[in-house]
């Protein structure tokens, strides 16, 4: 059959369509694809969403100068805090409650000598912050206030509790968002822990 130009017209305009149709499919699969993998890595490897990669991850950490928080009977947040010491800095608020649930973890860690615990207290009520303390114990060394959340906007925080692992030279080595966990703790915390500890120093 000779193609004339209405049937050279209408076929373009048929294959256009079924590609507009297959299109929202195509997306879907792709959606769907990524997700699956997510799940795979999660159930399998405990890789999880909180593992959100930082561009500060191996640069020099934000200037720190922030207030005590009153009450506390502890040393502000500054530079001079976490100079020199291999130091977690963690993000947190007594509002937080994934905070509440990982603070038992925070106090474990604490019993190793090795590490330095350092707080930031973000977008806090004083009183209610002392509480939570005092309720759940303490396992920070120093407690920094960011009451406008200025601090957490410099370190990057995408919400809490968020934990930043910084080498004695005071380069950022790790970052977790979200609480702790056992997986977290033995697949991301430890080994960098270890690696820093290794490190011969310069």
């Amino acid at each position: 059959m000779n193609e004339t130009p209405e049937t050279r017209t209408v076929r373009p305009r048929g294959l256009g369509r079924y590609a507009l149709a297959l299109l929202p499919l195509i997306v879907f699969g792709a959606i769907a694809a990524t997700a699956a993998k997510m799940l795979y890595d999660q159930d399998f490897h405990g890789k999880t969403i909180a593992e959100i990669p930082s561009a500060l991850i191996g640069t020099k950490t934000p200037a720190l100068n922030l207030p005590p928080l009153d009450g506390a009977n502890l040393p502000a947040l500054t530079d001079a805090a976490i100079k020199g010491k291999l130091t977690l800095v963690n993000v947190f608020a007594s509002w937080c409650l994934p905070c509440r649930d990982e603070h038992p973890i925070l106090k474990e860690l604490a019993k190793d000598g090795r590490l330095n615990i350092v707080a930031i207290n973000y977008k806090d009520k004083n009183d209610n912050a002392l509480r939570f303390l005092g309720e759940l114990g303490n396992p920070y060394r120093a407690i920094g206030i960011d009451p406008n959340g200025k601090a957490a906007i410099d370190w990057g925080v995408y919400g809490i509790p968020e934990s930043y692992l910084v080498g004695a030279d005071g380069t950022i080595l790790y970052k977790r968002v979200g609480p702790f966990d056992d997986i977290s703790l033995k697949e991301g915390l430890f080994p960098a822990m270890e690696k820093a500890l290794a490190k011969p120093a310069s």
